[in-house]
């Protein structure tokens, strides 16, 4: 045998285990020393054994099963099948992905795992029904990001939005957003970037789907106390599908029934007092937007504003706008 293919004799049979074994499916020792040979490695039956005693020592969990003849299969691995179909199903479903890269995805996830565990895997590669996003450059976005952020750079891009053809529309006339990069967040299957704008001094949200052109800028990152001390748990809390608005104090007068879905909504942390046949007042920071509005109205009668009275009037008119809609 050549001395190259010596080296890689264990490489090779590591690898024929890992893609054709699992804890359910073996090969035989012939089968075995087939495979390599196809490889153009010559295997022996004792050496074969020594072989897999090497690789057992290195930390593979090749087991030796009982069958008729004997097979030879690995029976654990990094990811199980589980865990390979949970991480096949997490990457088709989420939103941020085109269909084409979460196939690809799929196919590398399929990569880990034997060649059995591929096929149920393959299966998934075409579900049908599931909104996918439709600009692929999200994961060059998201790396342009991390590399501002490691450098603390601003980010400089431009932003579109659909109009009522369903085309992109530039906003701000096409011009450049330079803005501090603070967080990425995962949020309601979309990347959003969290970023400190120093005109209006606060913070905005963007899809990152929907960046266009970004690059590092050449512009330092803002620093001040608010970005440093900037906690992306409560500011998720108060932010409902990562629109912003103006950061409002709320009392919600809450059936029981209806407890969970607030506690989800707003965080187990907010503070929640007794009021009376059946109610509790919950006291919470929310960000006043047509999204908070939204979301209280899928709640009906089981929840209502007690605080403020300009939230409490916001409210009615966001109401009364989609109810003289339906009048017209």
């Amino acid at each position: 045998m050549p001395q190259a293919s010596q080296k890689l004799k264990l490489l090779y049979l590591a690898r024929i285990l890992e893609q054709e074994t699992d804890d359910s499916h073996g090969l035989t020792g012939p089968q075995l020393i087939e495979r390599l040979d196809q490889l153009g490695v010559h295997e022996e039956r004792k050496t074969l054994y020594d072989d897999i005693a090497a690789l057992q020592s290195f930390g593979y969990n090749i087991q030796k099963y009982q069958r008729r003849p004997i097979e030879y299969g690995l029976a654990t691995r990094s990811f199980q099948r589980e865990e390979l179909l949970l991480m096949a199903d997490a990457v088709q479903s989420s939103r941020s992905i085109t269909q084409r890269k979460s196939d690809s995805l799929v196919r590398a996830i399929a990569g880990l795992g034997s060649r059995y565990m591929a096929d149920d895997l393959r299966k998934r590669l075409h579900v049908e029904g599931r909104i996918k996003a439709q600009n692929e450059s999200v994961y060059y976005n998201l790396d342009a990001i991390q590399r501002a952020m490691g450098a603390k750079r601003k980010v400089a891009f431009r932003y579109f939005k659909h109009n009522e053809s369903k085309r992109r529309v530039l906003q701000h006339g096409g011009a450049l957003y330079v803005e501090t990069p603070v967080q990425l967040v995962y949020m309601n299957e979309c990347y959003y970037l969290v970023v400190w704008n120093d005109k209006h001094e606060g913070f905005a949200n963007y899809r990152v789907d929907r960046m266009l052109d970004i690059e590092v800028s050449d512009e330092d990152a803002t620093h001040n106390k608010r970005i440093a001390e900037f906690d992306i748990g409560k500011y998720q809390q108060r932010v409902f599908d990562m629109f912003t608005g103006q950061p409002t104090g709320v009392t919600l007068l809450v059936k029981a029934g209806a407890m969970s879905a607030v506690l989800d909504r707003l965080g187990s942390e907010v503070t929640a007092t007794p009021a009376g046949e059946g109610l509790a007042r919950v006291h919470a920071t929310v960000m006043e937007s047509p999204t908070f509005f939204g979301w209280l109205a899928t709640l009906g009668t089981d929840v209502r504003i007690e605080k403020p009275d300009s939230l409490k009037a916001a409210y009615l008119d966001y109401l009364q706008g989609i109810q003289e809609q339906y009048q017209e």
